[in-house]
């Protein structure tokens, strides 16, 4: 397996793009940051290192990174779009609580199965696929404290 590092400049090679000092700062603490985390808290993580990077620069980072296979980006309920690692990763689908914004990730061979077979039903070849199923956690179910 190759490491995280080649994998994104070689992405950025074939696209015509340049390693700026900017992404590599991004690139590293995203690659540093672990779990699930918006673009606000990965530039506040980001401008500890440098101040003058701007949100825009990491957002746009951000996509290179999802295009190029080492994140992936996870629309978690109402709030903001929330990144994680992807390549070296296995893969995993999430129980999203739409109250406290809680997240599980499960793994389940059967639903994997299952998914790859509807696809070959439907003449499709699958590269890569997310499921995210929404609804409220134990604790929120248990306090009857219920967002609508």
């Amino acid at each position: 397996m190759r490491e995280p590092h080649e994998v994104f400049l070689d992405y950025l090679r074939r696209r015509g793009l340049n390693m700026t000092p900017q992404r590599a700062v991004i690139v590293e603490t995203f690659l540093a940051a672990e779990g699930h985390f918006s673009c606000d808290e990965l530039c506040a993580k980001v401008r500890k290192a440098d101040a003058a990077i701007g949100q825009a620069t990491v957002y746009r980072a951000l996509k290179l990174l999802v295009d190029s296979g080492l994140a992936e980006a996870l629309l978690a309920g109402e709030g903001p779009m929330l990144y994680e690692h992807s390549y070296g990763h296995g893969h995993h689908d999430h129980l999203v609580c739409l109250d406290c914004g809680g997240k599980v990730e499960i793994v389940d061979q059967e639903i994997e199965d299952r998914q790859e077979q509807l696809a070959r039903e439907h003449g499709f070849t699958l590269s890569r696929h997310s499921m995210i199923l929404y609804g409220l956690c134990q604790r929120c179910q248990s306090s009857g404290s219920r967002k609508d």
